[in-house]
């Protein structure tokens, strides 16, 4: 089982307040990032990165920051050519465990049925520092975390505004009044939605880790890179590229203490290699499985490399690997 008492947990941090500032930046460069921020008629702030606004990649970088609570940095940079991608993201962080599975890891299902909403059913999987105010997940029983702010934020990969009985509930839960709570919209078919999706590749290993049974209170560091694709105007497809990014094209580095035993078994276990459904773009798998996410093998949800440092030994193992070609082919076409 894992450690239900990681570092993080007891130590005073409020991912809501350490993800105000960087929410305020985004907000006051909404123009510059291709956002359009309003107030709904509850008074919530609404910021649509990518449904009628443009959005872009600047601003996904910047809200991949938020989802992590602030404890997290999420940056671009140019792949060299051997790496088969001219673009990458680099996400690093130093509470890894807080910042992927107490704040940005997309957990809390938020979902309306047409006759609440009046027309058509809702439902979003909701990230970022408001989880750890309303803490609907039995993740936070096992972290033994909750953050007390008078304000925060939510993520939702959505190609429309919550409708008001959605608003109504993050109000209630997280114990927020109106004008406290941002809610940033995502589409995954948008230029910031595919970058704060990709942006998880580290959240996605700790994830993993997680359900191994690693002790969380063990994993002290974190850093992850993953190929960016360009986004689709297809959702599956949208969704398939962000997913194969990290599953095909994600390195993940962490760094452990405890047993070498552990360590090397975590190298060993956690790639996403080790899944039956490995090898095939998640598009196709989706499809096949008839868009039944319960229907894929969980082992699939993996970065594709892994190295595992452990500090109490100087030890490091490897495991996995990419497949930059097989990305090539699914993204790639020669001018």
């Amino acid at each position: 089982m894992s450690n239900t008492s990681p570092p993080a947990a007891a130590s005073g941090l409020s991912v809501n307040l350490l993800a105000r500032p960087l929410v305020e930046r985004l907000l006051a460069d909404a123009d510059a990032l291709g956002l359009q921020v309003r107030r709904d008629e509850s008074g919530a702030r609404i910021v649509d990165a990518g449904i009628e606004a443009r959005g872009s990649v600047a601003a996904g970088l910047q809200i991949g920051g938020i989802c992590m609570g602030g404890l997290g940095h999420v940056n671009l940079r140019s792949g060299a050519a051997a790496e088969g991608w001219p673009t990458w993201l680099d996400v690093r962080s130093s509470q890894p465990v807080l910042a992927c599975l107490g704040s940005q890891y997309a957990g809390w299902s938020l979902s309306a049925t047409k006759e609440e909403t009046g027309g058509k059913k809702f439902f979003s999987l909701g990230s970022g520092p408001a989880r750890a105010l309303a803490v609907k997940e039995k993740l936070f029983a096992e972290l033994g975390y909750r953050d007390h702010a008078p304000c925060g934020v939510l993520v939702l990969e959505v190609d429309r505004a919550p409708p008001k009985i959605v608003i109504d509930k993050l109000l209630r839960d997280c114990g927020l009044a109106a004008e406290a709570l941002t809610l940033i919209l995502t589409p995954t078919t948008s230029l910031a939605g595919t970058t704060q999706v990709v942006a998880r590749v580290l959240e996605v290993a700790l994830h993993k880790a997680h359900e191994l049974g690693f002790a969380l209170a063990n994993i002290v560091e974190g850093a992850g890179t993953a190929p960016l694709p360009s986004p689709s105007a297809d959702g599956v497809e949208a969704m398939g590229r962000t997913n194969d990014a990290i599953l095909y094209g994600g390195r993940v580095h962490l760094t452990v203490r405890g047993d070498d035993t552990a360590a090397r078994e975590l190298a060993r276990a956690l790639p996403s290699r080790n899944s039956r459904d490995h090898g095939r773009s998640f598009a196709e798998i989706f499809k096949e499985v008839e868009y039944d996410f319960y229907k894929i093998d969980g082992a699939l949800f993996a970065p594709a490399e892994v190295w595992v440092s452990n500090i109490d030994s100087g030890n490091t193992w490897h495991g996995g690997a990419t497949d930059m070609a097989l990305l090539q082919r699914l993204w790639l076409q020669e001018a």
